[in-house]
């Protein structure tokens, strides 16, 4: 339990059995009534964003997150299996909690699981990794109708926009966030 007043950005709230991380807040004392502290809060699951004003000093339930530096072993079935760094313990995420992350998974990778009483609620990948481009036809001289790129797949299987320039077996940085391409990795 915590009141209001001990808010901060990163923590972890349980409302009505649901997790929200707090991203922003705001403690205004207005010249009349009562001080209040304005919340934008970020559903842990869904990533839906709401914002909730609450009375200052109302008590409010924390959970505890905790994020783990895991390793990225092997797809079992649907789901993942992840190491923990330091305990070497091996945990199962499932395929839908992984979500569009598994574009951009490699083995090995080094993630973050946010784990909530031994459930792992979601995973944090490196903001960009480097992956090879497994194909993408050659780029045509000249055909700039498509703003200079062309679909490349790359060895996760995740298809996203190059430039015309890349060849199949190439290396390239790829921000995770949106998929975007960021540069040739020099080998």
């Amino acid at each position: 339990m915590a009141t209001t007043n001990d808010l901060k950005n990163g923590l972890v709230l349980n409302l009505d059995g649901q997790l929200w991380t707090v991203t922003a807040f705001q403690h205004v004392k207005p010249g009349k009534g009562g001080a209040f502290v304005r919340t934008t809060l970020k559903h842990v699951l869904t990533g839906k964003v709401v914002d909730k004003t609450f009375n200052a000093g109302t008590k409010v339930d924390t959970a505890t997150v905790d994020r783990r530096n895991m390793t990225y072993l092997y797809k079992e079935g649907q789901d993942f299996v992840f190491m923990d760094a330091e305990t070497y313990d091996q945990i199962t995420v499932l395929a839908e909690t992984v979500g569009d992350n598994a574009n951009y998974l490699l083995e090995n990778t080094e993630v973050q699981v946010a784990v909530h009483e031994g459930v792992p609620l979601y995973i944090e990948l490196p903001t960009s990794v480097e992956l090879v481009v497994q194909h993408t036809d050659p780029g045509l001289q000249g055909d700039r109708s498509t703003g200079g790129t062309k679909p490349a797949t790359l060895e996760t299987g995740a298809e996203i926009q190059v430039p015309l320039f890349l060849t199949t077996g190439e290396k390239i940085k790829v921000d995770t966030r949106d998929g975007r391409y960021l540069g040739r990795v020099s080998s």
